[in-house]
């Protein structure tokens, strides 16, 4: 089944003349653990651990992971073709290193933009330009291929009472913009899950054993908007982002909406904890970005 999915997805690679696909283990919000819409890099290669990148070429397919997985990786990988590199073993390439070694000038690296951390993806870019080759990051190519994907979560979400937050959101939200007022920025964009939760007292249920909803955040110094399903906002949840002056807009939007942000605005973000298509949707916007702590 494994050998299978790596042919289906080996074709999708030559329709775009992708070279390398790179796979991780991540949600849209670079999350630790990730929901079974995610688990992208575990239907590719059969192996159930929580941490691994997968990296596919026409004629090559590794599994990175470290120490706590190396007996279950090498188990679940049998007859699927998949190499397994140990992390952090003498003489073992990282993944940078090994597309350092096998993409050539002129071919393409590819992966969903939407899954990479922008620090990460910035690394394989520049490997990829040293090598005189160029970066597919557009599509999501395992949804291509995953016919019974599960489905984002419709989890409703919730307001965490301030008894057991300890803070007001608003007061929160405050001591945020001032923190943005001291880089001078126009909006700072988040889509860490666990540092929306905390900023706007709301918990959820999209990830198994972590209490947090599925939502990217961005902050204006007068107004807010939190981009989530409707749906999973019971009509408490409304009112409260309603009091905080937040605006609640569709979950996928969020790349458009930053747009707006052009030359002469400036964009407080995290690379370690913002997506790559969010930041290059930003860096074609004109903005200026600021990378510091969220």
């Amino acid at each position: 089944m494994i050998q299978e999915r790596l042919s289906a997805l080996r074709e999708e690679m030559k329709k775009r003349k992708i070279d390398i696909y790179i796979v991780p283990t991540a949600d849209f919000h670079e999350s630790e653990y990730v929901g079974e819409h995610f688990k992208a890099r575990k239907f590719i290669t059969g192996f159930t651990g929580s941490a691994g990148t997968a990296v596919i070429a026409q004629d090559d397919a590794g599994l990175w992971t470290d120490g706590r997985y190396f007996l279950q990786a090498e188990a679940q990988l049998q007859g699927t073709g998949i190499r397994l590199f140990r992390m952090g073993e003498p003489g073992v390439p990282t993944v940078e290193e090994y597309i350092q070694e096998h993409l050539e000038k002129g071919e393409k690296l590819g992966f969903d933009g939407r899954v990479m951390g922008a620090s990460r993806a910035l690394a394989f870019a520049k490997a990829a330009e040293e090598n005189g080759a160029s970066l597919f990051t557009e599509e999501d190519l395992i949804g291509e291929i995953w016919a019974d994907r599960p489905p984002l979560s419709d989890r409703p979400a919730w307001v965490l009472d301030t008894k057991y937050a300890g803070q007001e959101a608003g007061e929160k939200l405050a001591a945020v913009r001032t923190a943005m007022a001291e880089h001078a920025a126009t909006a700072h964009v988040l889509a860490s899950l666990d540092d929306i939760a905390w900023l706007f007292n709301l918990r959820g249920d999209d990830v198994a054993y972590n209490p947090v909803l599925l939502a990217y955040a961005v902050i204006e110094p007068e107004k807010a908007y939190l981009f989530a399903e409707e749906g999973k906002l019971p009509e408490a949840v409304r009112a409260h982002l309603a009091s905080l002056n937040t605006e609640v807009l569709p979950y996928g939007g969020v790349y458009d909406f930053v747009a707006r942000y052009g030359a002469g605005t400036k964009v407080l973000l995290s690379e370690s904890r913002i997506n790559y298509a969010l930041y290059a949707r930003l860096v074609d916007a004109g903005a200026s970005l600021v990378d510091a702590e969220n």
